[in-house]
């Protein structure tokens, strides 16, 4: 069995690498970093260490690595006869992505099993928008002989991996917790035998329960830190205002999970507490700014925040907390960061009312729109 693996980075080689080698499959890495790439080629295995209660070493060998820049055609041939395709290369990339995974779509032969194609990023429904990417173009009769031969799978993938220290090479450091939910009927009767994936009926419940807790959560904290002075997310937590700062928030979120999916309230209850251990784990030396950064995409209509906020909103309802944090994160000031340069740029030159629009994709109309134009006000006035 072959894997093919989009994005060789930490999350790639700490958590869906790990899991399909952990399968059984030889996995291919493909990356941009010619650096990163040489370093995988040259090696016959890296170590994962799993920080937890409990410290793991897992090792990682059966692996190759292509560079998707300079080898696309050796890559279009590895995906031709692949079992499985994977991405953990940020939401933004999946564009680049799809063009290979179409050119090895069109060789593949159609006597093989569908290629399992799963987006594993932190973004609700990425595999559809990747598809979307891929079918760009295609006609409608070739989309028919194509589509044969692939199945498109949305995930929920939740794995913390830090920043890694200097000096660790290939080996990578991530907590001792995953989860990695799979959509089952994407597949039919072929579902891929992925023992440290769960296979669910109806993925939305899983994908939002992750995205507006572990994701809302985690940048909260690296947000409210921020404010608070402090380097370490696991610091961060040990500031009174910034734990009950992501408390609130997180119980505001949950309310909405609970309500709109019918979780289990206690069940939830103990979910978001058990992220906020997750955060302080001092085994995980991430920092505020490495999780703070890109706040505009952050900041975006169907992201952590205004996602839930507005959602919130719609049901009669004031998200106090989640407010307060959109608030925080309008103060991030990264100067090696684009996107951070941009939003302190369009506060200084915008309305709040256009910033609204533009950066968190709110209408006049909806109900949210009033109180974030009031904290993005706020903003300005501090600057």
């Amino acid at each position: 069995m072959k894997a093919i693996h989009f994005g060789a980075g930490n999350i790639g080689r700490g958590f869906v690498g790990l899991l399909l080698h952990d399968a059984g499959y030889e996995v291919v890495f493909a990356d941009v970093n010619a650096s990163l790439i040489e370093a995988l080629q040259a090696a016959t295995s890296y170590t994962v260490h799993e920080a937890g209660e409990t410290s793991t070493d897992r090792v990682v060998d059966n692996f190759r690595a292509i560079n998707s820049r300079a080898e696309e055609e050796a890559l279009i041939e590895e995906i031709a006869t692949a079992d499985i395709v994977t991405t953990a290369v940020g939401p933004t990339v999946l564009p680049f992505v799809a063009p290979v995974i179409l050119a090895g779509l069109k060789r593949r032969a159609a006597a093989l099993p569908p290629l399992a194609v799963m987006a594993c990023e932190n973004a609700i429904n990425a595999t559809d928008v990747l598809a979307g990417h891929v079918w760009k173009g295609v006609s409608a009769d070739e989309l028919q002989t194509l589509s044969a031969k692939v199945a498109f799978a949305n995930t929920a993938v939740d794995r913390i991996v830090p920043g890694q220290a200097a000096g660790s090479g290939i080996d990578v450091t991530v907590e001792a917790f995953y989860e990695w939910v799979i959509e089952r009927g994407a597949f039919n009767d072929a579902v891929p035998v992925i023992p440290g994936a769960t296979f669910v009926d109806n993925l939305a419940p899983y994908i939002e329960r992750k995205l507006f807790t572990v994701n809302t959560g985690h940048a909260t904290v690296a947000y409210l830190g921020s404010v608070a002075g402090v380097t370490r997310i696991s610091d961060a937590l040990a500031v009174p205002e910034v734990l009950n700062g992501a408390r609130r928030v997180l119980e505001e979120t949950s309310a909405l999970l609970v309500a709109k999916h019918e979780l289990d309230e206690s069940a939830q209850r103990a979910y978001r507490e058990k992220i906020l251990v997750r955060f302080a784990n001092p085994a995980l030396p991430d920092t505020v700014e490495r999780v703070g950064r890109q706040p505009m995409r952050k900041l975006s209509r169907h992201e952590r925040f205004i996602g839930p906020a507005a959602e919130i909103a719609e049901r009669g309802t004031r998200p106090t907390a989640l407010l307060e944090a959109v608030g925080a994160a309008l103060r991030f000031d990264v100067s090696d960061d684009d996107q951070s340069v941009e939003l302190q740029r369009l506060l200084r030159s915008e309305t709040a009312e256009a910033f609204t629009g533009q950066v968190c994709g709110l209408d006049p109309a909806h109900p949210l729109f009033g109180d974030v134009v009031a904290v993005v006000r706020e903003a300005q006035e501090r600057l």
